[in-house]
């Protein structure tokens, strides 16, 4: 069994994670490994996770990221050096208790390849759950896919799906919804959710943003056929539009006021036009990163007990 944590900054979580950690996997009486990836951090919080590796050789690996990568990307790289044939992604925050793990595990045991997990009680700001149910109700209407909750990263996959995950070569991408495609038997379960050890959330409100478009346009063209639909509807509109304004000049005659009914019209149309050029245009520049075949991430070294791969 393989534990995937993520790691941006959290000087102040670590120290806090693994005395959780270990005693759950401990109890659990099978084979285990934590593979940390550090996704670029400023502070302190390579340094803990080398002496994580050096005081438990053969069970922690530290992977070292040459830049940031962000979160599922670091995730991704994680992927490949776990050797478990379960693998358990884990934040590093402690927002998704480890104490969580059996249940994930016992879900897997019983056959399910793909353990998504639904937060119960989430205790975050009211601000930051409306965003989420926003998100997760405009996800699912846009890719079809019914996930309770698309951003808790507490998920347990099997090594077929880490396996066919780790295949795929797209540049952007989002591993709870990847999972899904290669998925035999999902299944979603609810896990406890806490406050914020230390610090603060590192996604901004841009970056949520980023990462809703990459769900969105990494599994769909619904918002393509949606804006051509819309773009359909506003051609209809203007005609319909026009049609009557001919039809009134004829029968009560030209008006003035006519002329900024127009304009509003006119600010109308070009705004759905921009819209749509928008979101084709997030579409070719995906493209354009895809066809450059960049690599997504860049391990620098793996640091193990027994020395630095």
């Amino acid at each position: 069994m393989s534990i995937v944590i993520p790691v941006y900054n959290e000087e102040t979580s670590l120290p806090l994670l693994l005395p959780r950690l270990v005693p759950v996997l401990e109890g659990m009486g099978r084979p285990w490994e934590v593979v940390f990836v550090d996704d670029g951090s400023r502070d302190r919080s390579l340094a803990l996770l080398k002496l994580a590796a050096h005081d438990f050789p053969g069970r922690v690996k530290a992977v070292e990221l040459l830049r940031n990568a962000g979160q599922h990307m670091a995730i991704m790289a994680a992927f490949g050096e776990t050797d478990g044939e379960y693998v358990v992604t884990l934040d590093a925050d402690l927002q998704n208790p480890p104490e969580e793990i059996p249940r994930l595990v016992a879900k897997m045991d019983e056959g399910y390849d793909v353990v998504g997990t639904v937060r119960a009680k989430r205790r975050d700001s009211l601000f930051r759950k409306a965003a989420s149910r926003l998100v997760n109700r405009t996800t699912a209407l846009m890719t079809g896919m019914r996930l309770g909750d698309y951003g808790c990263m507490l998920r347990g996959y099997h090594r077929d799906v880490v396996e066919a995950m780790t295949a795929s070569d797209e540049v952007s991408t989002f591993i709870p919804a990847l999972a899904q495609i290669y998925a035999r038997r999902p299944v979603e379960i609810d896990v406890a959710h806490e406050e914020r050890a230390e610090g603060d959330s590192k996604y901004s409100v841009h970056e949520l943003v980023r990462l809703n478009f990459d769900l969105m346009t990494g599994f769909s063209v619904v918002p393509l056929q949606l804006f051509g639909l819309l773009g359909f509807l506003t051609a209809l509109a203007g005609f319909s539009f026009g049609v009557f304004l001919l039809v009134r000049r004829l029968v009560v005659g030209s008006e003035l006021e006519g002329v900024f009914t127009l304009f509003a019209l006119a600010f109308l149309v070009m705004g759905v036009i921009m819209a749509g050029v928008g979101m084709v245009g997030e579409y070719v520049g995906r493209i354009y990163q895809q066809v450059r075949g960049r690599p997504r991430f860049l391990v620098r070294r793996v640091h193990a007990g027994g020395g630095d791969a």
